[in-house]
């Protein structure tokens, strides 16, 4: 990873000085489609029952609400990210943008189940390619360095709001009618669109020797995610250890090492091997998949227990998030002076130990509601731990990215980050199920909240798993000196610069291709 103080040359446009009106602009219409994103990955969940009533769908259905977005988002990032480079970022954002508004207009007014899972899964494709394209407009418009650091601590943070503030939101608007939860986002979208077509820059599309379409590798390596995500969702229903479950596994695993064959061979790979080189890089993405994964499962084991064990509303239980939300918003501006004082490692090491401290106080809950004493604490906890690791979780995976190549780690990043939350949720859901009992008392409120506490283990396992894996380059960090780019090109440090910065992993270069 570069260090937080060198800019590599070509990586953006900023002044040293500051940003232009037209980069504020760009940066607020990117912000606005992480947040709708972000938002209706969480935005469904209170909503679910309301949707089951209206539309007499059953639960099986029900789970295909969520899992469809996810299915898109998660199964079709690679292609999404590697599409921005070639097609052009500006061009890839604004035509995903534009069809997730449409989607969300279908979403509202369909009036069957399978309709309103087919507009979930359009929304999640769409959100596929907004979100890589969007990350790679920022990594090169925004010099690498406190500019850029600073420019992706914001947009980041609007992310995790946008997950955070979804149930608030949800919990709000189902009051009034389920409808207005997948109707928001539209208006939202046309505004962002509209904004966009005027102030997002042109980028080219890629020419020359060594550029063409990965065809192959986009075919098996998108089919390798989406049979994976749908594979995980499926699992806890028709069993791990069945054979559909297996044969699929099996068939995901041939179609990756097919892709592994067909990426070492190609001349314009759909994801360059070579990143993986760095060091920086897999921590960057293993982090980001126990990030995620752990907080959708603790999301969906919170919100069960106080909607059917606390008898809690919607907007009460959306309310009882807010906390956690509004402390992300709230610090949205403050973590790129973090980073570039401190480093990615350290401030994503103090994020995962907030978020492993406020699981395992969560464990603490009973059947009768302690807000002020067990959730608040956690909720606040929670809400630093997003502020912290999201901004620097992607500083991290981009800091020293050929401009050609932001949309392919962006989208590598996106895909870890949804697999992530797909493998786990589901993890977490089998592990709750199987400690449901099935004798005397089970289905008794006490024999439930047993049954959620092996998932709150299971969750705060995987959280310090990730910050396990962070404290690696924490490690790897003291022993190393000197300022290394992530570029075979560029040239080696002065004297000077590894005097002013000597926190920089030497694992961390990446070997050009």
């Amino acid at each position: 990873m570069t260090s937080p103080h060198t800019t590599v040359p070509g990586a953006g446009t900023a002044s040293e000085q500051g940003w232009t009106a037209r980069q504020w602009g760009t940066l607020l219409v990117l912000c606005a489609a992480l947040f709708l994103d972000a938002l209706d990955v969480s935005m469904v969940g209170v909503a679910l029952p309301s949707i089951a009533h209206d539309l007499d769908l059953t639960t099986s259905s029900l789970q295909w609400i969520v899992s469809g977005y996810i299915l898109g988002y998660g199964g079709l990032l690679l292609l999404g990210g590697r599409a921005a480079d070639l097609l052009g970022r500006r061009r890839v954002f604004l035509i995903a943008l534009a069809v997730f508004a449409a989607a969300s207009l279908l979403g509202g007014l369909v009036d069957s189940g399978e309709l309103l899972i087919a507009s979930r899964f359009i929304k999640g494709l769409s959100a596929a390619f907004t979100a890589p394209a969007g990350l790679s407009i920022i990594t090169t418009s925004f010099a690498e360095g406190p500019l850029r650091n600073r420019a992706l601590s914001i947009y980041t943070t609007c992310g995790a709001t946008g997950f955070s503030m979804g149930l608030v939101l949800s919990g709000l608007l189902t009051e009034v009618g389920w409808r207005w939860t997948m109707l928001l986002p539209a208006p939202i979208a046309l505004v962002a669109l509209v904004a966009g077509l005027r102030l997002i820059p042109r980028s080219p599309r890629e020419h020359g020797p060594g550029r063409g379409y990965d065809l192959p590798g986009a075919l098996t390596g998108t089919g390798a995610m989406l049979l994976l995500v749908f594979t995980v969702v499926q699992a806890s229903g028709a069993g791990w250890a069945s054979a559909r479950t297996l044969g699929s596994f099996a068939v995901v695993a041939a179609l990756l090492a097919a892709f592994v064959a067909i990426e070492t061979r190609s001349s314009h790979p759909l994801i360059r091997l070579g990143v993986f080189r760095s060091a920086d890089q897999i921590r960057a993405n293993l982090g980001g998949a126990a990030f995620f994964g752990s907080y959708v499962g603790f999301q969906f084991l919170v919100t069960q227990y106080m909607q059917s064990l606390l008898g809690w509303s919607a907007l009460q239980t959306a309310l009882a998030f807010l906390p956690a939300g509004a402390l992300v918003a709230v610090a949205s501006t403050r973590i790129g002076p973090l980073v570039d004082r401190f480093g990615t490692p350290r401030v994503i090491a103090a994020g995962f130990t907030a978020l492993v401290v406020g699981y395992v106080l969560f464990l603490r809950i009973s059947l009768t509601p302690q807000y002020a004493a067990v959730i608040l604490p956690s909720m606040l906890l929670l809400g630093a731990a997003c502020a912290l690791v999201f901004p620097s979780l992607n500083i991290q995976a981009t800091n020293g990215v050929k401009d050609d190549e932001q949309g392919m780690v962006s989208g590598l990043l996106n895909t870890s980050f949804q697999v992530g939350g797909a493998i786990f949720l589901a993890i977490v859901t089998a592990v709750v199920t199987a400690n449901a009992g099935h004798g005397t008392g089970a289905g008794s409120p006490q024999a439930v909240l047993d049954s959620y506490r092996p998932g709150l283990v299971v969750v705060s396992a995987v959280a310090l798993g990730g910050l396990l894996i962070t404290l690696t380059g924490l490690r790897r960090r003291s022993e190393s000196y000197g300022i290394l780019v992530a570029s075979s090109t560029e040239s080696a440090p002065s004297a000077a610069d590894a005097t002013a910065d000597t926190t920089v992993d030497v694992d961390a270069v990446v070997v050009a291709d």
